[in-house]
């Protein structure tokens, strides 16, 4: 029997346009709370554009054109009068690439909560080693807080981006194929501490590689050409997909 979730995330009818090119066409889903949803499909499916309408950061794209529903608790992210400061704040992204800011390993951690009005010096500790805590870098950096974070490697500069992320207290994190970049054993750090971090948040996660989906998922998206071809519980989808396209991706036949 397949294991029922809890919407978190509604989409309805969503379709996007780049200029006169669809990219998302009428995509109707419910993304679980407290779950990790894996996007998947091959490259120009529309996975990237997917993840960034949750938080509307596919705005800032030139020439960019949204219509249908998305909404999160309850509230549909394209009204007017949304908060769009507050809904980012809502839905962390980690990027593909690590990006930590020209600052200190610490600043980094207490920038967010700086800018939405934390002052206090003992909060602020606590918000950093909890969550840097959180992220597994706590350990490895502790005791050298106020290096620049540029001295870390890539796999703890991800860490760090996560930990940033999680600093403003989001509902959701959003994962644009976070471990791309990185060597098999940063990657693993990631994926270990999504897996822990999803009793707490909800987790959408962009990727490509299908090892990784299997690893991650509870839930499962697959695209393609900007087209929702199916969708459900992880164990389902991996080991009986209704699709022929689906079949398809996953043993390999194109993508």
């Amino acid at each position: 029997m397949a294991r029922m979730f809890e919407p978190h995330i509604r989409i309805r009818n969503l379709n996007a346009f780049y200029g006169e090119r669809q990219v998302l066409k009428d995509i109707t889903v419910e993304i679980p709370k407290k779950r990790v949803t894996v996007i998947i499909g091959p490259s120009g499916c529309g996975k990237t554009t997917l993840l960034k309408t949750m938080n509307r950061l596919v705005d800032l794209t030139d020439g960019v054109k949204v219509s249908g529903k998305l909404s999160v608790d309850g509230v549909n992210i394209f009204d007017n009068g949304v908060d769009i400061t507050d809904l980012r704040k809502r839905m962390g992204l980690i990027a593909q690439t690590p990006n930590p800011l020209p600052m200190s390993i610490y600043d980094n951690v207490a920038y967010g909560p700086r800018i939405h009005g934390a002052k206090h010096n003992k909060e602020l500790d606590q918000t950093v080693e909890r969550c840097l805590q959180a992220s597994g870098l706590w350990d490895e950096v502790k005791g050298r807080l106020v290096e620049p974070a540029s001295k870390l490697s890539a796999g703890q500069q991800q860490r760090l981006c996560l930990a940033r992320a999680l600093a403003v207290k989001p509902e959701v994190l959003l994962c644009d194929e976070p471990t791309s970049a990185l060597d098999p054993i940063s990657a693993r750090h990631i994926e270990e501490q999504l897996l822990v971090l999803k009793k707490e948040y909800t987790i959408v996660f962009v990727t490509h590689i299908l090892r990784q989906a299997k690893r991650l998922a509870d839930y499962v998206i697959f695209l393609y050409l900007g087209e929702l071809i199916e969708h459900g519980p992880a164990e389902t989808v991996f080991t009986q997909p209704r699709n022929p396209r689906t079949k398809a991706y996953i043993e390999g036949v194109f993508g």
